[in-house]
């Protein structure tokens, strides 16, 4: 038995369980044997996102006697009725070329069945990376022999076959040491709901090949419920008009409803996940607002042994969790708690080292802040401090040090102001004007900050471009008005630097659609537009990439030559940032080692990094440090 979860190489790409899902879009015969109709359903398929786009090859005189095609009257009434469609829709051999070489120009991958020697000849002059099996032709051994010598995979549709037919071909297949994938599939056009007996795709599962689902029945709903079922190839007949003369037009989907099927597959994809359990960024700051902490119900002296009215339950959850209440109870206090303090994860350990090791650090490494705990986090004397404002920040009396602090000050700029998020891509004149405006004045106050810190001064920016219900179509727009915005201000001095986003980030409590400042080409393309550097937060950056299934590693070379300034955290899926080092998916001996050459500074952008003293930010520096990169 082969592995519980087996992949297939399919045209240079790892196809199976957990695994993005390879849809093909099936033109068959769907042309009516005109070339300008073959290509427009190309078109149609590229167009909705498909993998591929697949078409069907006969060589009717090697299919049936010559007495059944000069006189199908002597058949059974179906092939009478079948016959003059085949007839019609056959497409010369340079046709057939004709199509590849427009999948080719298209970049959409040209697939076809064979459904016969004759015609394999023909499309093994194509290049086809694997071919489809039809499903009359999954038992015949004479036509897979000749597949099998190709030495490419298969897949292999099981309509009209009993199990008994399907266990011989697949021991058919094992024997000649096949790669081959199966498609569950119900052979009528269309098919009725009540016949489609997805469940059995879980019979198919136990022959220890990849899965999938032909779907033949109307509607876009049943191939999304094969893929949760653990479907990993899905194939769907497309048309132009469902109601042109032909047998698969009416099982067959138009753009919209091809468009449709393949953006909930994705979706469907996404939403289930892995069997993992990871929080989104807005689960953890719900978590941190709407949950509650064990506070003092008064103030209680260092020595105190906590008794159960000495405690209560408030909110937000920043401090010790409810759930902890019995280990707090009977507990000697080693420091002095005030009315409605939070007790801390601090006040049940014996000891906690807040050491950060920063002796091993060779780069500018700082801290995250906030007005309200800049005393706190400079106490820890990191090389500079990133303060994040919100808008009402901007107006914040700061009151100056004796002298100035060692550190070097980072500004990140605000993200939302009043109901609104701050966005220089917006096309809103009024909205993009505000956004300017409360970023000029985050500038001025970032400068007039300065002479109190040590260095130049840093504004990390936000641009925007983010959108509710699904993705613009004019990022080249949007990026043109980001730009303008930022040519519209005054630095003053200050580096002022756009920060890489996460592809789907949540913002009042929903998450929206990212659609600029998520691609490397972007962030490169803008910086030399504008003449500056870049913050690279890394975990957006993985995020992105898990998203679009590319290289963390090519993500980051590319943007290097542009960073200055570089947010640090782990990340998982396709939304879960800010994670603690080593809790998510980034290969950071790989990564870091990018950056040896390179000369930048960096903070851990730890989600609640800053709870408990700052112990996240603390032991994501420590962490990091034994890499002796940063």
């Amino acid at each position: 038995m082969r592995d519980q979860r087996p992949t297939i190489l399919l045209d240079n790409r790892l196809v199976g369980e957990g695994h993005p899902v390879y849809i093909i879009a099936e033109a068959g015969v769907n042309h009516n044997g005109s070339l300008p109709m073959a290509l427009k359903l190309v078109d149609m398929a590229k167009a909705a996102g498909a993998d591929a786009v697949k078409f069907q090859k006969r060589n009717l005189e090697s299919l049936y006697p010559k007495h059944l095609l000069d006189n199908p009257n002597s058949a059974e009434w179906a092939f009478q009725y079948m016959l003059p469609i085949l007839k019609q829709g056959e497409l010369s051999a340079d046709e057939f070329r004709t199509i590849a070489d427009y999948c080719r120009r298209k970049e959409i991958r040209f697939l076809c069945t064979p459904w016969d020697g004759k015609s394999l000849e023909l499309l093994e002059e194509l290049d086809l990376p694997f071919y489809k099996v039809s499903s009359a032709d999954l038992v015949n051994f004479p036509l897979l022999e000749s597949l099998v010598a190709t030495g490419k995979p298969l897949i292999l549709s099981t309509g009209m076959a009993a199990l008994h037919e399907m266990r011989r071909t697949v021991d058919f297949l094992e024997a000649r040491e096949v790669e081959f994938a199966m498609l569950h599939c119900i052979s009528t056009y269309p098919a009725p709901f009540e016949n489609l007996n997805l469940r059995f795709i879980n019979v198919l599962k136990q022959f220890g090949v990849p899965v999938g689902y032909s779907s033949h029945e109307r509607g876009i709903t049943m191939p999304v419920v094969a893929v949760t079922l653990g479907a990993s190839i899905i194939e769907k007949h497309i048309t132009l008009d469902r109601t042109l003369p032909g047998p698969d037009h009416a099982a067959s989907l138009e753009e919209a409803g091809i468009t449709k099927m393949i953006r909930d597959i994705r979706n469907t994809e996404v939403a289930l996940g892995t069997e993992e359990k990871f929080l989104s960024a807005m689960e953890i700051l719900n978590r941190q607002v709407l949950r509650k902490s064990l506070v003092a119900n008064r103030c209680l002296e260092a020595g105190t042994v906590v008794q159960r009215e000495m405690v209560g339950v408030k909110g937000p959850g920043k401090g010790l969790s409810p759930q902890r209440i019995d280990d707090l109870i009977g507990l000697k206090l080693r420091r002095r708690i005030c009315t409605d303090e939070y007790f801390t994860e601090e006040d049940l350990t014996i000891s906690q080292s807040q050491t950060i090791r920063s002796g091993q650090l060779s780069r500018p490494w700082g801290l995250k802040a906030r007005f309200h705990d800049l005393a706190e986090i400079l106490e820890k004397k990191p090389r500079l401090v990133e303060l994040h404002f919100s808008e009402s920040d901007v107006e914040h009396t700061f009151a100056p040090p004796n002298r100035p602090h060692k550190q070097q000050l980072f500004v990140h700029a605000p993200e939302f102001m009043d109901s609104q998020l701050l966005d220089l891509c917006t096309a809103d004149d009024e909205h993009w004007e505000r956004s300017i405006e409360l970023l000029q004045r985050t500038i001025d106050k970032a400068v007039a900050l300065q002479p109190h810190f040590t260095g130049p001064v840093g504004v990390v920016v936000h641009v925007g471009g983010m959108s509710m219900d699904e993705d613009s179509s004019d990022r080249s727009g949007l990026l043109h008005r980001a730009a303008d915005a930022i040519k519209r201000l005054d630095t003053k001095g200050a580096l002022i630097m756009p920060e890489n986003l996460p592809p789907r980030p949540w913002y009042f409590g929903g998450q929206w659609h990212q659609n600029v400042f998520i691609r490397p080409e972007e962030m490169v393309e803008f910086c030399q537009e504008v003449g500056g550097g870049m913050a690279l937060d890394l975990s957006h950056a993985q995020l992105y990439c898990t998203y679009a299934q590319r290289s963390l590693h090519e993500y980051v070379t590319r943007c290097l030559p542009y960073v200055k300034h570089l947010h640090v955290a782990d990340a998982a899926g396709i939304d879960g940032e800010g994670m603690q080092i080593g809790e998510g998916v980034i290969d950071w001996d790989h990564i870091l080692t990018l950056f040896a050459q390179s000369d930048f500074t960096w903070v851990p952008e730890i989600w609640s990094g800053h709870l408990y003293n700052g112990a996240g930010f603390v032991r994501a520096i420590n962490e990091l440090s034994q890499y002796g990169v940063l």
